[in-house]
């Protein structure tokens, strides 16, 4: 006898957004659970009258307590499901032209690429998955053997941890999935640099993959230019304007270690000799920067997420509009400034008039020459706003 799924059952006038296809399920939408489903068991969500709105995994501990998998009442969450899911996702990538051996990309984007709460990042031929919700986590073994067979990576490894993870109720976790342990160091190429990826003590899987193509478009504006680059983690924004023929550039971060790592990078790139490294807070050395008179034609803010929930969006309103008024005022007069939110709880809007603020403060004159983005390998499903975390501006301060 077939077992029949487990059910949520929303509360009336509750199905809107899965009407619109919106994957998230939360607590406070579900009126009754019926049968016993566990973490990251798939379930039926009905509307209040027993309508089958969507089939989603199940996340007792978490507020979002269910994410969708499909809409689809004939379409079986199996291996062959999440198959079809990852060998979509993978060949997107292919048609973007970003799967060459020494290129680095995200191969699946979560809910975007339909695979919810999970990311894959691919650097070369090593793969580093992220499993960040109770679905994704539930079928990790078979995930890991389809990107092996589809992918034939040399081995895959993963970093699941972060604050996401510990909201849905897992502890975090790290190591070796499949295949050959990740050398200590990958090299890559990205946005035209080489690059040096640690996938097993690096930030998030190693590296930040979404600034690939805006570090391009800020190495435009950096012809004979100093450059301050703050928050420079490895240098790759350093690393472009230097290659775009900046005459030097400033790296400032609180992190020795990666500021290690950048004098690595951009000795592999050839650049190093016109590079500065300070390990610094970078608020306290902007600060002094200002003191000291010091001036930039090009400064670079490319910030960790200052906004981790909504109620955190005026603290981190007021960093962004701190952290930007320094910033403003170490830029020449017909300068750049790059300046770049993560967060995905400020949209481009906020960030915009965040923007404005600073320069009204600091009594400077700011024009947006360029609005920058995530990248396609980072793709905003259109029924799924959430996705869209990263946004920059390029100015021209006077």
């Amino acid at each position: 006898m077939t077992r029949l799924a487990p059910k949520l059952w929303l509360k009336p006038g509750r199905e809107k957004s899965l009407r619109r296809r919106h994957p998230w399920v939360f607590s406070g939408a579900i009126e009754r659970v019926e049968g016993t489903p566990g973490a990251g068991d798939t379930v039926d969500v009905v509307s209040a009258s027993g309508d089958f709105l969507a089939r989603a995994a199940y996340s007792p501990a978490s507020q979002i307590r269910a994410r969708v998998w499909t809409f689809v009442p004939t379409e079986v969450v199996d291996a062959a499901f999440l198959r079809r899911r990852l060998q979509r996702a993978v060949e997107s990538r292919r048609r973007l032209g970003m799967l060459d051996e020494q290129s680095a990309c995200r191969l699946v984007f979560s809910e975007s690429d339909g695979v919810p709460g999970l990311i894959v990042d691919r650097y070369s031929n090593h793969l580093v998955c992220q499993f960040l919700a109770a679905g994704a986590d539930a079928w990790r073994d078979t995930i890991a053997s389809v990107l092996m067979e589809i992918c034939a990576p040399r081995g895959i490894y993963e970093r699941s941890e972060g604050g996401s993870r510990h909201k849905e109720g897992l502890s975090s976790r790290r190591g070796l999935l499949a295949g050959e342990e990740p050398p200590g160091q990958i090299e890559v190429l990205a946005g035209g640099a080489r690059l040096v990826v640690d996938v097993v003590n690096g930030q998030k899987t190693g590296a930040y993959l979404d600034q690939q193509r805006n570090r391009k478009r800020v190495a435009a504006y950096a012809h004979d230019a100093e450059v301050l680059d703050a928050f420079a983690y490895t240098g790759g924004f350093a690393i472009a304007c230097l290659r775009s023929t900046a005459r030097s550039a400033t790296l400032i971060d609180s992190s020795a270690e990666a500021l290690a790592l950048a004098e690595r990078e951009t000795a592999a790139n050839g650049v190093a000799d016109r590079c500065a490294f300070v390990v610094a807070n970078v608020f306290d050395e902007l600060r002094t920067l200002r003191q000291g008179g010091r001036q930039f034609d090009l400064v670079v803010l490319d910030p960790p997420k200052f906004v981790h929930s909504a109620d955190q969006v005026n603290a981190g309103s007021r960093g962004y509009k701190d952290i930007n008024m320094l910033a403003m005022q170490l830029v020449r007069s017909g300068g750049a400034l790059a300046t770049f939110s993560c967060s995905g709880h400020v949209d481009a809007l906020l960030f915009q008039k965040i923007i404005a603020g600073a320069a009204l403060d600091v009594g400077r004159t700011a024009q947006i020459l360029e609005r920058l983005s995530q990248p396609a390998d980072h793709p905003v499903a259109t029924e799924f706003p959430e996705a869209e975390y990263l946004k920059g501006l390029i100015l021209r301060v006077h």
